[in-house]
């Protein structure tokens, strides 16, 4: 009789099926949200690794643009000339601005000795053919004291998620939305000051990144 009841008492401690079913349930459901939960801090993480991306390209686009604009030359020195041609044009009704240079910019093929030749830098847009409503920005880059400019210098890619590019030109009393220095008297062939607007689409979501400057030119001044 005793070892019965001692059995009895024994199988009054287990878990019965049902609870066991619930339990595995309120487990199931807080592994469901701690995934959930993983997945969305994954998520954020890599969502802001590519802004930083995206925030510095496109710091780094508009500093290089704004740099070779800069130091546009214009000094009556031979062989140095005065160039600089900005073109409108639009892609999907958005400005996708282009811009030649003849530039002292020194990041462009520097010399030891600090002082470099000018260089001629172009920056154009072109269509992104693997990313419908996205564009490439090309840069290629000759020197500005070649007097045979049939041949034009190959393109390179800087940047493949251009959603637009405005460049404009401040003549002293107005702002353009084009330049040719060609055009121009002397003394009147370099803008005062231009301004920069980018926009960068996200890698990741394609969501718009803006970045803008102005830069005055020294050299614009010096013509006076």
């Amino acid at each position: 009789m005793t070892s019965v009841r001692r059995t009895s008492r024994a199988l009054t401690h287990g878990f019965t099926l049902i609870e066991i079913m619930i339990a595995t349930v309120v487990l199931g459901l807080i592994l469901v949200m701690l995934a959930g939960s993983f997945h969305a801090v994954a998520t954020s993480k890599v969502q802001g690794e590519d802004r930083i991306v995206t925030e510095r390209e496109g710091r780094a686009i508009v500093w290089q643009l704004a740099a070779s604009i800069r130091d546009a030359v214009a000094t009556p020195t031979f062989p140095s000339r005065v160039f600089l041609l900005g073109t409108a044009h639009e892609g999907g009704g958005r400005p996708l601005d282009s811009v030649a240079v003849s530039t002292l910019d020194l990041m462009h093929r520097p010399s030891l000795d600090g002082f470099g030749a000018e260089e001629l830098i172009t920056y154009s847009t072109a269509t992104n053919p693997h990313h419908p409503g996205w564009f490439l920005l090309n840069i290629a880059q000759s020197s500005a004291l070649l007097t045979d400019t049939s041949v034009s210098a190959p393109a390179v890619v800087i940047a493949d998620n251009i959603l637009s590019l405005h460049i404009r030109y401040f003549d002293g009393n107005l702002w353009n939305e084009s330049w040719n220095s060609a055009s121009l008297p002397p003394g009147r062939q370099l803008p005062f000051a231009v301004t920069i607007d980018l926009v960068l689409a996200d890698e990741a979501t394609g969501a718009p990144h803006y970045f803008s400057t102005s830069v005055t030119l020294p050299m614009a001044f010096a013509q006076w």
